[in-house]
């Protein structure tokens, strides 16, 4: 019996992971305006605590000047975007053709063949600039071709947020288990929001700091390099490391010498290591506590589905994961696998049973009676 059962749940979690493969042309821009949504709610939830002169603002206020505020820094980046990739897509090839030669000319490293390659061939093979360009600029129009439809995603959600509460009391059977579905909901929107403020706050200081630097080096297209340094680091473990080498690739082809190009690689990479391996683990403390193993599979898995936006995603995917599957006895075990140090943040005593979605008719005339005595 335990064998049909594991072979049932194997099936049906191929079967999710197909469905989100084959449907992600719908599902993306689904993804992408619940994740826009919930950074609205986040930054007006922001906006509510500023008081000014103990007068707070209602929170429609808060939610419009956060939809504003997200509306500005969307066309801000739209413009900024349109008026530097075409330059960036132009100089693609003189960039390629100038790196090539440059590879050629190392002579302290093994140039001998490889399938009938040399190693400077086999570098300028796999470091194909234009085609990053090309691939990069490709996703950036796909999601901007889905505007429209992730607007109105966004404004959909607004109209049903009030009503997420009574949803979910409606779901849960036993009213008793309610209070626990609440608590899960609430430990996910707090690990989420900690998650995303602590990596916006680090992917921006790098990104700056970045920028600066480029700026003063002279390497060109720094605004893009930053912008692009500051969107990979939100691309756990290989996001940082190719927003290291790649702006130290652009200063090697545009450079005549070694030397800008070992400025950049050493000064982003010493930024990224002191902000990336030392800050932000402070900042986050023991809170999500994921194994390094898990993520770089969970990094893979999200990236062959969804491509770049399920790089981004995954690693909420895996905290909302790991949260739920803590909560209950029969998953414990793979939320402790998915752990770092084995250890889970909720206790055994605070676990959950079976979830019934079928009210018994006793729960259902306890509501009942509930919703009659408030509204007389």
């Amino acid at each position: 019996m335990k064998i049909l059962n594991y072979t049932a749940t194997a099936l049906l979690i191929f079967l999710i992971f197909y469905l989100l493969f084959i449907g992600k042309d719908i599902l993306l821009p689904l993804v992408i305006a619940v994740t826009l949504w919930y950074l609205i709610n986040l930054l007006a939830r922001a906006f509510s605590r500023i008081a000014l002169r103990g007068f707070r603002f209602p929170m429609p206020v808060c939610l419009t000047a956060s939809f504003l505020t997200f509306i500005f820094l969307v066309l801000a980046l739209i413009n900024f975007l349109s008026s530097t990739v075409g330059g960036v897509l132009e100089v693609a090839p003189i960039y390629q053709e100038n790196l090539t030669t440059r590879l050629e000319r190392i002579s302290f490293v093994d140039v001998s063949e490889f399938e009938g390659q040399s190693l400077p061939q086999l570098l300028t093979s796999w470091i194909d600039i234009p085609t990053y360009a090309a691939a990069i600029a490709s996703s950036l129009t796909s999601i901007a071709a889905s505007g429209a439809l992730i607007l109105i995603y966004i404004g959909f959600l607004f109209l049903e947020q009030g009503y997420f509460t009574n949803k979910i009391a409606s779901l849960v059977a036993d009213p008793d288990k309610e209070q626990d579905a609440n608590r899960i909901i609430n430990r996910i929107r707090d690990d989420i929001q900690k998650y995303i403020s602590i990596k916006v706050f680090t992917s921006s200081l790098t990104g700056s700091l970045s920028y600066v630097g480029l700026l003063i080096a002279d390497v060109d297209f720094a605004g893009v390099w930053g912008l692009l340094i500051f969107l990979l680091n939100f691309i756990p473990t290989v996001g940082s490391i190719i927003a290291t080498i790649f702006p130290a690739l652009i200063a090697l082809a545009q450079s005549d010498g070694y030397t800008l190009f070992l400025l950049v690689l050493f000064g982003i990479g010493a930024l990224q290591v002191c902000i990336g391996n030392i800050l932000e683990p402070r900042l986050m403390g023991s809170s999500f506590n994921l194994s390094p193993i898990i993520i770089l599979l969970n990094l893979a898995l999200w990236g062959y589905i969804w491509g770049i936006i399920g790089m981004f995603l995954c690693v909420p995917f895996l905290i909302i994961v790991t949260i739920i599957l803590s909560h209950f006895p029969q998953t414990r075990p793979i939320a402790v696998i998915l752990s770092s140090d084995g250890r889970l943040r909720v206790p055994i005593n605070e676990t959950m049973g079976v979830f019934s979605t079928n009210p018994s008719s006793s729960a259902l005339s306890s509501r009942d009676q509930e919703k009659s005595e408030q509204g007389g």
